[in-house]
């Protein structure tokens, strides 16, 4: 990664490009971040930076955390990440990362924690076929037929099977950063996010290779029609 933050998101909203496009967002509260340690490969094995993100009251940390956060001068956070950066040199300890460190139009991944659904079965988690629903039967969201009785005599792997749906580690890829709020520590990303309301994220720049923005581009002249000079002089 290039560069990363961590934030919290707040839902969704929307907003209008200058030329009166719709653009569903979804608003982040993205940082500000407190760098509490710096690994590096001599000592760790690996160049990293950690950040803490949102303030606690000081007994809701425990007696390690307490301690690492008085040695870096930051107070007691809630979230503690590790963001292992291209370039961790230009960090300090107790250095704040803030949202200003994108800028509008520039393309980002974002990893959440997917809305948590409970023990579910095939048809809402796998989105299976129901079974008939004529004279009776009540199979209509059964699993369906496992294998053959004596031969294989078991059930093959991959069998979609009811169990926990959600609440799963997702990335969304090449979302659009359409605004910095860097007042109120916010970003509008376009596009919906994993997670529900107060759920944390890992806002990075995008792996993919992109060309400019989606949403605001620079406004392209109309063709000129070409006339005929042939058939100018004719009635």
């Amino acid at each position: 990664m290039e560069k990363a933050i961590i934030g919290k998101k707040l839902g969704m909203s929307q907003i209008f490009a200058p030329d009166g496009t719709f653009i569903p967002v979804t608003v982040v509260e993205a940082g500000p971040c407190s760098v509490i340690q710096i690994k590096t490969v001599e000592k760790d094995g690996y160049n990293a930076i950690k950040v803490a993100f949102e303030d606690i009251k000081e007994k809701n940390a425990n007696k390690a955390e307490l301690g690492q956060y008085k040695q870096a001068g930051v107070s007691p956070k809630k979230y503690q990440k590790e963001l292992r950066l291209k370039d961790c040199s230009k960090y300090q300890v107790g250095q704040d990362i803030k949202c200003d460190v994108f800028e509008k139009g520039d393309h980002v991944d974002v990893v959440g924690t997917t809305r948590g659904r409970g023990f579910t079965g095939t048809v809402q988690r796998w989105n299976t076929h129901i079974g008939p629903k004529a004279h009776g039967s009540g199979c209509h969201r059964v699993v369906g037929s496992m294998s053959a009785n004596t031969d294989p005599a078991h059930v093959f792997k991959n069998k979609v099977m009811p169990g926990r749906y959600g609440f799963e580690r997702v990335t969304i890829q090449n979302l659009e950063v359409v605004r910095v709020d860097a007042a109120r520590n916010l970003l509008l990303i376009s596009g919906g996010v994993p997670g529900p309301r107060n759920s944390l994220l890992v806002i990075s720049k995008t792996i993919k290779n992109y060309k400019g923005s989606k949403w605001f581009r620079a406004p392209v002249a109309a063709p000129v029609k070409a006339t005929n000079p042939g058939k100018a002089g004719k009635k």
